[in-house]
């Protein structure tokens, strides 16, 4: 790369990984570059930009202020790139366009399925990528760039989005049958705090259940945490611990071992909400979606 200001794409990509790594010898690796040469790009954005990107530590390298700005505009610019080569891919297997969506676990397991199929029934020329991640990974995602739309409880901070709520979520608690609660009718969140814990890899309900304990001037205590719900139900059946979960999650777990009961406090209702960076700039079919679904509410 000469020292211009021009960066080509292989530069930014190299940077994001050398960043998300912590080590130019492991960003060079996942680029598939020499070591040189992934150092030579390195400097040559440096001296065009005439400030540092990087600086070492102990554990490796990392961004410096203007690396990390480089960093955030970087990933808008990858993530662009990456939406319009999806875009033109799709119209070349007869598609006129894709939606990218993230969704938390909650959405995913109740409303979305049955409107997605409703969207591309009435959309042949459309399809829709979804991930489904915990509420705060979908929030950074949709304000860099690298998703279209997501669906996120109220417990992420949204302030950074434009956003519209599309379904109330009610928090439950699962025990096994011998557990001192099993025969109650509706839990309080107080009655239930010391227990041992079992929950889903989900940092904005950990945040949002966190938050409430310490008011109470509690701490919960996770013995493990998962990504499946499945998996969970074992270790519920199995008294290892109780678990604090999104109505529309605990399908999986009916079962004659497991009882789930509502909690009782008004918080424990949370408000799923629809978000994107601004819904006036959304593509046509991204558009399209987000009407769909902004008639969920009532």
């Amino acid at each position: 790369m000469t020292t211009t200001s021009r960066f080509d794409l292989t530069d930014l990509r190299l940077f994001l990984m050398v960043v998300e790594h912590g080590s130019l010898t492991r960003g060079a690796q996942a680029m598939h570059l020499a070591l040189a040469s992934a150092s030579e790009r390195i400097s040559g954005m440096e001296s065009a930009l005439g400030a540092p990107l990087l600086e070492r530590t102990r554990r490796g390298v990392r961004a410096t202020p203007a690396g990390e700005a480089l960093v955030r505009h970087a990933r808008l610019i990858v993530g662009q790139i990456e939406q319009m080569r999806g875009e033109l891919r799709s119209y070349a297997k007869g598609l006129k366009g894709r939606v990218h969506l993230m969704s938390n676990t909650a959405a995913l397991a109740s409303f979305l399925p049955e409107q997605i199929c409703r969207f591309l029934t009435a959309h042949p020329d459309l399809s829709v990528d979804i991930d489904e991640r915990p509420s705060a990974d979908i929030v950074r995602a949709v304000a860099e760039g690298r998703a279209d739309l997501g669906i996120v409880a109220d417990t992420a901070d949204l302030a950074a989005l434009q956003t519209h709520v599309i379904a109330d979520d009610q928090l439950v608690v699962a025990t096994n049958r011998v557990h001192r609660v099993a025969n109650d009718e509706r839990v309080a969140f107080a009655d239930i705090v010391d227990e041992p814990f079992v929950g889903l890899s989900d940092a904005a309900l950990e945040r949002h259940l966190t938050d409430h304990a310490s008011r109470l001037g509690r701490q919960l205590q996770y013995r493990v945490r998962l990504r499946n719900v499945a998996d969970l139900g074992r270790l519920i059946a199995a008294g290892v611990g109780i678990a604090i979960l999104p109505a529309a999650c605990v399908q999986p777990l009916r079962s004659a071992e497991i009882v789930v009961l509502p909690l009782s406090e008004a918080w424990t209702t949370r408000r799923l909400h629809l978000c994107a960076r601004d819904f006036s700039a959304l593509t046509p079919h991204a558009h399209a979606l987000a009407q769909q679904l902004m008639t969920l509410e009532g």
